[in-house]
């Protein structure tokens, strides 16, 4: 069964730093593409940062050069480096995993606060 579970959000005040991790199984090698988003109250989920099988990065330009999305295909795992946090970065955090022929498959989510 393929699973995908996010750790590492919680409280941090405006400017510090988080470190998101998804934790895939059984292998992040079926997907080609991982990716973050999230969902702030009210709005629409969106895309943070995604990363391919090869390494090529794409990243959501309100987070661009402030985070960095990585993956670690031996440890299946990818990253979410979150630094300057704003508060307009608060929201749930998603991992999603995408492969030819399935729907993407999406990890719980980790709430993620910035304050003030």
């Amino acid at each position: 069964q393929i699973q995908l579970v996010e750790s590492g959000g919680g409280l941090v005040q405006a400017g510090g730093s988080l470190r998101l991790s998804c934790a895939t199984s059984p292998s992040m090698s079926i997907f080609n593409i991982m990716g973050w988003y999230r969902q702030a109250p009210g709005k629409q989920r969106e895309l943070v940062a995604t990363v391919s099988a090869s390494g090529r990065t794409n990243y959501a330009d309100s987070v661009k050069g402030r985070f960095t999305i990585s993956r670690d295909n031996a440890k299946n795992t990818v990253y979410l480096q979150m630094n300057s946090l704003k508060l307009e970065d608060t929201g749930v955090y998603y991992c999603r995993g995408e492969r030819p022929f399935d729907s993407p498959h999406w990890g719980p989510g980790t709430q993620v606060t910035v304050s003030s």
